[in-house]
């Protein structure tokens, strides 16, 4: 088995993928809405609020991976210690590359959006129980917007 290491998330590392926003350290508004992407005309915007439990494990076994066709999706910490981002790019099969698979440990204070069609592996948070909003866009009859597949090796994460 395969293993690769978490590395700190930054805006830089994750460009492939989506973006990164913090927690703005001055007071005022950062608009991170040319984040926000629907390829549907009928899709409804969708903000829901999750609470996780951390992961038991020194590492994680990542086995499965999803992504969505036709929207984006953004994960905002509400309360959040510590929580992993992984993001593979897609390969000529339409298939995520494992081979190019990346892990990110992301803090706390930032927040994520994986643009339509990247393929990533579900919320995995760690240290504590986490709570995050997220928002995505409801589907409207496609069958490819929420798609999740075993990877055909999976990968050990280490952070």
């Amino acid at each position: 088995m395969k293993t690769i290491h978490a590395l700190p998330l930054t805006a830089a590392s994750f460009q492939s993928f989506g973006d990164v926003f913090e927690i703005p350290r001055d007071y005022g508004r950062t608009y991170v809405s040319d984040a926000l992407a629907n390829g549907r005309a009928n899709a409804r915007a969708s903000l829901s609020v999750i609470r996780v439990r951390p992961l038991a494990e020194p590492a994680l076994v990542a086995a499965k991976m999803e992504r969505h066709e036709f929207s984006s999706q953004s994960f905002l910490p509400l309360d959040v210690a510590r929580y992993l981002v992984i993001a593979a790019p897609m390969s000529a099969t339409s298939l995520p590359d494992e081979t190019r698979l990346q892990a990110f440990l992301a803090r706390g204070d930032q927040g994520i959006t994986y643009r339509m069609n990247v393929w990533h592996h579900p919320l995995t948070v760690l240290d504590r129980d986490a709570a995050f909003a997220i928002t995505m866009w409801l589907e409207h009859g496609s069958t490819t917007d929420e798609e999740f597949i075993d990877l055909a090796t999976p990968v050990a994460i280490t952070f």
